[in-house]
């Protein structure tokens, strides 16, 4: 069996890493919040979460998460998609600016995040070493799901781009014969 070498400049490059300077604390705002021991607050989706701040979209007790029972918070991420939101499909706009944006950018913000953690697991399975066939597929979904020219959120709606998003799960098993085992577990 011939395997082919990492992924080249062939796979799109977005960034798939959250910079909450670049975002309207959506995050904040999308999700809801179950009090438990993961949130110490019941939230509603679509609703700003009291902690953050009135004048900004900084989190007013970011520096004591844990201890306030925000642990949820903590592990969260939003994988890049929270900026692309706000940046590209919303040009910088945030709802704070204008209030009717809020429930259009938080759909946005829950239709990207999925795409966006797909991505992530693709982009590490990238580095395996894969027999052609399935480093083709693997290039098809990375480039599928990146939709790098787009602009809406009707772009990332498209049924080939969720058709991609819900083959990952069945196409993610297909990689198990080539991760390494790490020979110290």
């Amino acid at each position: 069996m011939t395997h082919s070498q990492p992924a080249s400049s062939s796979s799109p490059a977005l960034d798939l890493t959250a910079d909450c300077s670049r975002c309207a604390a959506l995050c904040c705002v999308a999700y809801p919040f179950e009090e438990d021991e993961d949130f110490a607050i019941l939230k509603e989706a679509d609703h700003p979460c009291p902690n953050l701040s009135q004048s900004c979209f900084d989190c007013t007790i970011h520096a004591d998460l844990n201890s306030r029972g925000f642990g949820g918070c903590i592990a969260y991420s939003c994988a890049g998609a929270g900026q692309r939101v706000t940046q590209v499909l919303f040009a910088g706009e945030t709802w704070r600016d204008d209030p009717d944006l809020l429930p259009h950018m938080t759909h946005a913000l829950r239709v990207l995040r999925p795409i966006h953690e797909a991505l992530l697991i693709l982009r590490e399975a990238s580095n395996l070493d894969l027999p052609q066939d399935i480093r083709q597929a693997l290039n098809g979904l990375m480039t599928t799901l990146a939709v790098v020219d787009g602009t809406t959120i009707w772009d990332f709606e498209e049924a080939e781009v969720q058709e991609a998003l819900a083959s990952v799960p069945d196409f993610v098993p297909r990689l198990a014969p080539y991760v390494r085992k790490d020979p110290a577990i």
